[in-house]
């Protein structure tokens, strides 16, 4: 039986990432007449599958890349669009720090006994948090909010080792411990007992394969290249400024959701403007440093029987792990995730010594017994559409706040991975929001009107 509840209805939707793609694809099934628009000239947003340059059509994910076995919403996606998932990094992560003579050397086969033992550390402070029932509007997350983790390191008289663990989550968080506010590694480990995922998959022939395939039955209802440039939203109407090249257009709608990162809806115009609480959110939200480098070899030396494919590190490469197990050749790409400071720290070894830097650096795999064939490396903060890799909380964000991200105003909806609770950060949170906001303009829409 078809879904006419929104039929006559028009959205517009900025932002063909996951978010918005996936918001789409809801208000279709419901009966909308439905605008996508991107500034971008491909679909996907911080979603970035590259295949060119790399030798035995072999590919890597520049932008979004590990998927959760827990994350059901980008799975069922998936799984409805008839692409298969393919388990990858099967040994999980371990854990590698530098040696006195400051050389990488692997440490632990299981990073989770460096997570486990955080988790025990925050043991006092989880407890009065779960008493507020991780509630973002309580005076007890707020004054968990304040401090930083580097502070909590220091009150808590931390050691090498257990700062070591804290600085390599940096490539979780993609902030450094004096940037991170202290409640959003709370948060993480009173969900689970450790920041990393378990079983983890990749989508077969890239992780844009979703993303094309929820574009493409939009057809020229997508429009790609196109900016908004201001929003006005008076009564029944809303009026969305566009720009495609120099050209200037006006489209109408009845309703708009804005799946855009926040670091580009703050510099937006929108009349009248949002409440106060959110704006100030909006604002004060946090990006976080990200470099990601994509390194293909001549051959796979990093596998290595009952070792791990996959490092979380303190150091300034960042964490390691295999890029494209799933896929078949001889040659291999290994994928780096430089978080915060090791963003530029990551970028400074390339603008000296070239990527082979960085292959230096990765000895303790055994990078020199490969040929480096081919690299990429993308600078997430550098990119104008997304200034930073995902949102994080530092100690000046006002933690009552949070919820404005998501809140509707008037007729405007909001999606992204910002706007979630449980995966922000994760594709799986962008696919969620999208979804959350297609069914808040459904319900809105078909309220009762109040007399």
């Amino acid at each position: 039986m078809n879904d006419t509840t929104l039929s006559g209805v028009s959205v517009l939707v900025a932002g063909a990432g996951f978010a918005g793609l996936a918001a789409a694809r809801d208000l279709i099934a419901k009966g909308a007449t439905v605008t996508v628009i991107d500034v971008r000239d491909r679909v996907g947003g911080r979603v970035w599958t590259i295949r060119d340059g790399f030798s035995e059509g072999q590919h890597a994910e520049a932008g979004g890349d590990l998927i959760d076995e827990e994350q059901h919403a980008i799975r069922d996606l998936a799984g409805e669009l008839g692409l298969k998932l393919t388990r990858i990094l099967k040994g999980g992560f371990g854990y590698v720090r530098a040696d006195p003579a400051g050389r990488a050397k692997i440490v632990a086969r299981n990073a989770k006994r460096g997570w486990e033992r955080l988790a025990g550390e925050l043991s006092d402070l989880t407890k009065p948090y779960m008493l507020a029932e991780r509630r973002w509007d309580s005076p007890i997350t707020a004054d968990l909010a304040r401090r930083s983790v580097a502070t909590w390191l220091d009150e808590a008289k931390a050691d090498s080792d257990l700062r070591a663990t804290a600085t390599g989550l940096r490539g979780f968080f993609l902030a450094d411990p004096d940037e991170l506010s202290l409640i959003a590694l709370l948060d993480q480990f009173s969900e689970t007992d450790a920041p990393g995922p378990n079983a983890m998959y990749r989508i077969e022939g890239g992780n844009d394969r979703l993303a094309a395939a929820l574009a493409e039955p939009l057809g020229e209802r997508l429009h790609l290249n196109t900016d908004v440039v201001a929003i006005s939203h008076r009564g029944k109407v809303v009026r969305v400024s566009v720009k495609n090249n120099r050209a200037l257009a006006q489209i109408n709608c009845d309703y708009a959701i804005l799946a855009l990162p926040a670091t580009l809806l703050r510099r937006m115009p929108i009349t009248p403007a949002l409440p106060a609480q959110q704006h100030e959110a909006i604002v004060r939200l946090k990006y976080g440093r990200a470099t990601k480098t994509l390194l293909q070899f001549s051959k796979r030396f990093w596998r290595v029987a009952g070792r791990p494919r996959a490092f979380g590190s303190p150091l300034p490469f960042g964490a390691v792990w295999d890029g494209n197990e799933e896929q078949r050749g001889r040659a291999g790409i290994l994928t780096l995730l430089a978080g915060g400071g090791a963003s530029d720290a990551t970028q400074g070894i390339v603008a000296k010594h070239g990527a082979r830097g960085l292959t230096d650096a990765l000895d303790f795999l055994g990078s020199k017994d490969s040929e480096l064939l081919a690299s990429r490396q993308i600078v997430w903060e550098q990119d104008p559409y997304a200034r930073g890799g995902y949102a994080y909380f530092d100690p000046g964000f006002d933690p009552s706040l949070r919820a404005w991200l998501s809140r509707p105003a008037g007729r405007l909806f909001f999606a992204g991975e910002h706007t979630s609770v449980r995966w922000q950060g994760y594709m799986n949170g962008a696919i969620e929001s999208g979804r959350r906001a297609a069914a808040e303009v459904a319900a809105v829409h078909t309220a009762p009107v109040q007399v």
